[in-house]
């Protein structure tokens, strides 16, 4: 069947996306179509019929795959915000047929000689800066993703990324279904002592749409991390972290298995390939380069964080026995801290909520960086997205009137939806051509309940300007090359653009735009404020040795961990993330086997979770410039812009930070924001 008969959304790279017309039935048939397009496009493009150019193999590579990234962009995400059987059969389907065709590209041995005869030819030292990064950075990439290897070494190749895709796939798919295959019924309402109204009255929804009676507490963000923060029955809360920390431990969602298939196929991978193992392998254009310097930093970061966090989790066994508990066990660490931070600021975080509508909350971002970044953030309706709760968004730049691009925002729960919070790209535009890029940001907030509009926690609000900041690199990105544009940088420093935006959370400006009562209008109060920023410190070294222990752990894992040394992989991760936790662990605490950070893609945050650690340096010290200056200073902001958010890869993101601050970052900002400087 030709690809135009078919007429799929999939094969329209344009807005407004018709979500609602993706047929499940046809996936397959589009992306072999598709596939046979590519091959046609690859051959043509390994057998040029002049003389290899930059323009004639580099742009017409970058461009070669621009349809078949949008449909599997597209497929990828409705699987994980709208999954049906159909539409995830339809998925798994397709996994392996794509991934075969993305290996093939740098294994094909007549593209290689193409690129390579343009990399030495005389116009190769004529190219502007950003075409001449794209072409030593193909060269770099296609050696190591194996374009060197003879024919048996490239079919290996082959092989191991198929089964990559499919390990993770599944994988994932397992954490989502053990997520939603559990809930805790409650009929007793004075088992729901210390709950919050708000989370009381989700739960009561929560188990009048499954029609149940009673109240029901699942694994879902809202409703677990409200339980485990607030409610006074401990044997709910042991049950509840339990069944959170051993997901997907157990048939038929049991991804014990994957893990270490997963571990034992990105080793091979990076041996094949030459590198020592996979952390070598992912890091070595990053910027920690390789797995050893991002140890160390991490390493370096837990010696400085020890002191503050023994001393946190000393000062919260003290509280823990006037409270009557002869020991805390970790389903009461949130529960005791927070009656150590409400004992010692007068502060509830639950206090903020009425102050965090969603809607005004994201209104107040819009105003925010529109004045900040010169754009403004305009919502389109009647756009349909995959769920009636889904809204878009245009961003125009406020001088010129140019279309940047449009933005699609879906920010609750669904049982159809994975979990976690996230930004995407479903096309990436470009400027030179007028063609703007297309995105969108996902979350799992405190849903609207009954009369009552969705209400957030302040770390929530984090996360939407945190998942905004990722949205702006992609929308604002001005780069020509598709494959440098956006948030195409390296993955630690892809961070900084995300964790800087959560700094305006904590100013009280830029709150004044937003943190309103949404019954009164009345303003955030200033001792409510000021509770709040007295309390920003509060267990940070606590805070920083659970990233500390993710990050480590994934290197351990990626470089060190043998399955016939080290034995089980949830008993090795056991005994590491033991170092970092302020009570003894469970003996069936098995996060790792929930972990999507790492394991949910064939790369992923495998060897890469330090990213968030080393993207906070930055961030921290790239604040600063806008704190001396003014958080709104839209001089500032435009520096911003154009040295960081505009560039994407076009430049070392070294050269990036330095362009932006004038000089090298400063190790210790991190410290210092965090409350941990006297003692580093």
């Amino acid at each position: 069947m030709p690809i135009a008969a078919l007429d799929s959304p999939l094969l329209v790279q344009n807005f407004p996306i018709q979500f609602d017309r993706v047929d499940a039935e046809q996936i397959e048939a589009v992306i072999q179509q598709l596939l046979e397009e590519m091959r046609r496009r690859l051959a043509a493009l390994g057998n040029p019929t002049s003389q290899p150019t930059y323009e004639s193999i580099l742009i017409a590579l970058d461009k070669m795959t621009e349809p078949l990234d949008f449909a599997m962009a597209l497929v990828r995400h409705l699987e994980g915000v709208a999954t049906t059987p159909e539409l995830r059969t339809a998925y798994n389907a397709v996994q392996g047929p794509v991934s075969v065709f993305y290996t093939s590209i740098p294994l094909n041995a007549d593209l290689w000689r193409a690129i390579k005869a343009v990399h030495e030819s005389p116009e190769a030292r004529t190219l502007l800066p950003t075409h001449a990064r794209f072409l030593t950075k193909t060269v770099s990439g296609f050696r190591r993703s194996g374009a060197d290897l003879d024919a048996a070494g490239k079919k290996k190749l082959e092989a191991l990324d198929v089964a990559l895709t499919e390990a993770t796939t599944k994988f994932s798919e397992h954490v989502l279904d053990a997520t939603n295959a559990y809930e805790f019924l409650i009929s007793e309402e004075e088992r729901l002592a210390g709950l919050p109204e708000s989370a009381k009255l989700a739960a009561r929804e929560s188990a009048k749409a499954k029609g149940r009676e009673g109240w029901r507490l699942t694994l879902q963000a809202p409703s677990y991390f409200a339980a485990m923060t607030y409610l006074d029955d401990r044997s709910i809360r042991q049950q509840l972290w339990e069944a959170h920390n051993t997901r997907a431990t157990s048939p038929p969602y049991d991804n014990r298995e994957l893990i270490s298939d997963i571990l034992r196929l990105r080793r091979e991978k990076a041996n094949l390939l030459g590198f020592h193992d996979f952390a070598d392998l992912v890091l070595e254009e990053r910027m920690a380069q390789n797995g050893e310097g991002a140890q160390a930093f991490l390493e370096d970061l837990h010696r400085k964080t020890k002191p503050f966090f023994e001393l946190e989790n000393q000062s919260l066994a003290e509280l823990a026995k006037n409270c009557g508990y002869e020991s805390i066990f970790a389903w009461d660490v949130s529960y005791l801290a927070e009656k150590q931070r409400l004992a010692l600021y007068d502060f509830d975080e639950e206090e903020l909520r009425p102050y965090f509508q969603l809607d005004r909350v994201v209104s107040g971002m819009f105003d925010i960086f529109g004045r900040l970044l010169c754009i403004k953030i305009i919502e389109e309706r009647d756009i349909p997205g995959w769920d009636s709760a889904v809204k878009c968004y245009r961003i125009e730049d406020n001088s010129s009137g140019e279309l940047l691009g449009n933005f699609y925002t879906d920010w609750f729960p669904r049982e159809n939806k994975r979990g976690g919070a996230w930004m995407d790209s479903l096309i990436t535009g470009n400027p030179d051509e007028g063609r703007p890029h297309i995105g969108l940001i996902c979350g799992n907030l405190t849903p609207p309940v009954g009369d009552m509009p969705s209400l957030l926690i302040h770390r929530e609000v984090e996360t939407i300007f945190h998942e905004f900041g990722h949205l702006l690199h992609h929308i604002l990105s001005r780069v020509p090359v598709r494959t440098l544009a956006g948030t195409n940088v390296p993955w630690d420093f892809v961070e900084l653009p995300s964790q800087i935006m959560e700094n305006w959370c904590m100013e009280h400006d830029a709150l004044h735009l937003f943190a309103r009562h949404y019954k009164t209008g009345e303003a955030l109060p200033d001792d409510l404020f000021q509770k709040m920023k007295q309390a920003r410190t509060f267990r940070s070294a606590n805070a920083q040795m659970r990233q500390l222990g993710f990050g480590i752990v994934d290197l351990k894992l990626h470089r060190e961990y043998t399955p016939d040394r080290d034995g089980d992989v949830l008993d090795y991760t056991r005994s590491i993330l033991a170092q970092f936790s302020p009570t003894l662990l469970a003996p069936n605490y098995a996060m790792l086997a929930s972990f999507t950070h790492l394991f949910s893609s064939p790369v992923a945050y495998g060897a890469g979770y330090y990213s968030y650690k080393w993207s906070e340096v930055l961030d921290a010290d790239a604040f600063t410039r806008f704190q001396k200056e003014g958080i709104f200073n839209a001089n500032t902001g435009s520096d911003y812009r154009r040295h960081i958010l505009e560039r994407g890869d076009s430049e070392d993101p070294s050269l990036l930070f330095r362009d932006f601050m004038g000089r090298d970052p400063d190790p210790d900002a991190l410290l210092e924001r965090s409350g941990l400087r006297s003692a580093a």
